[in-house]
C-alpha cells in the first residue's frame, strides 16, 4: 500500500475529516489531500506531525499489516494499563474482559 493512501485508510478509519487533521497538525488540507492522492511525498517532519491526532505511531502507519489494528485512545490506554500489571494480574484483568463479553 502506498503511504498516501495507508493515511488515508487511518484516516478515515478514525472518522476524521481532512478538515479535523489539518486543524489538529497545522498542515493544509490541501496538502494532506495531495499526499492522500499520492500528488506529493510526505516528509518525515511532516508524517510525524499527521500520525499523533490519528493515535498511531510511525511505525504503524509504515505497516501495511491489515492484521494490525488502529486503537481508539481507550484502547490504547486499556493496553498501556495492562502493559504495566504483573502476569497474575493481567491474567485476571484478561478473565474479566472475557466474562464480560459473555
Amino acid at each position: 500500500m502506498i503511504i498516501g493512501e495507508r493515511l488515508r485508510y487511518v484516516r478515515k478509519s478514525k472518522n476524521m475529516s481532512i478538515y479535523k487533521l489539518s486543524q489538529e497538525t497545522g498542515i493544509s488540507q490541501s496538502h494532506i489531500s495531495d499526499l492522500e492522492l499520492g500528488r506529493r511525498k510526505p516528509s518525515v517532519e511532516t508524517l510525524s506531525r499527521l500520525v499523533v491526532p490519528l493515535g498511531i505511531t510511525l511505525s504503524e502507519l509504515f505497516n501495511e499489516n491489515d492484521e494490525v489494528s488502529i486503537l481508539t485512545e481507550k484502547e490504547r490506554e486499556l493496553v498501556e494499563y495492562y502493559r504495566t500489571l504483573p502476569n497474575e494480574k493481567a491474567e485476571l484483568l484478561l478473565k474479566l474482559g472475557k466474562s464480560l463479553n459473555e
